[in-house]
């Protein structure tokens, strides 16, 4: 894929022969004086037709048996399966599932049997990862919130990559627009 340009995601095998290639264009680690990009290059379906076509001969010279190819981006709940992608994604809100049960690590705040959280990624002091997160119910759309009430207190709890048995971008759609947009949202 990085003779094509593109970084390697996922590889899935599922029955019927359906082989599955998620695809995802390279990302390089701005410099801390670079100013932030003001928008994400996206895998297009040109891009995908472009590898489908690529790998169906490769596959075909090496013999591969498959029924049926299927080249996507990693969509919106991409997984974190490497540093670099926490890296690139953090401030991000990610769903994690642990491979164990936290156990009495979070401090009696948090259940000891829990082992899915959301929240928004960030480098922890130490050096590693933490996920952060408030058990706040979500305010529905048009409802008041009273000024006088008390937020639920922000949860940490950090990790390491080998404790974690799933990691993705949590697939938040807003129907309102980017965030980083400009200018007022036309009605």
């Amino acid at each position: 894929m990085t003779g094509l340009g593109y970084d390697l995601v996922e590889i899935e095998r599922s029955a019927g022969g359906l082989l599955r290639i998620t695809i995802d264009l390279p990302w390089v680690q701005p410099a801390a004086d670079a100013p932030a990009p003001l928008l994400d290059q996206f895998v297009t379906v040109e891009d995908c037709e472009k590898v489908t076509r690529q790998l169906q001969f490769a596959l075909e010279v090496d013999g591969v048996e498959y029924k049926r190819l299927e080249v996507s981006s990693p969509g919106i709940d991409r997984p974190l399966r490497h540093e670099q992608d926490f890296v690139r994604f953090a401030g991000s809100v990610i769903d994690i599932t642990l491979k164990a049960p936290i156990g009495a690590a979070a401090g009696g705040q948090v259940n000891a049997t829990r082992k899915k959280f959301r929240g928004t990624l960030e480098r922890a002091e130490a050096g590693g990862w933490q996920i952060v997160w408030s058990e706040e119910p979500a305010v529905k759309p048009g409802a008041k919130v009273s000024k006088k009430r008390v937020p639920a207190p922000l949860q940490a709890l950090g990790f390491a990559l080998d404790e974690i048995k799933d990691a993705r971008l949590a697939p938040i759609v807003d129907f309102k627009g980017r965030a980083g947009k400009a200018g007022p949202t036309p009605a």
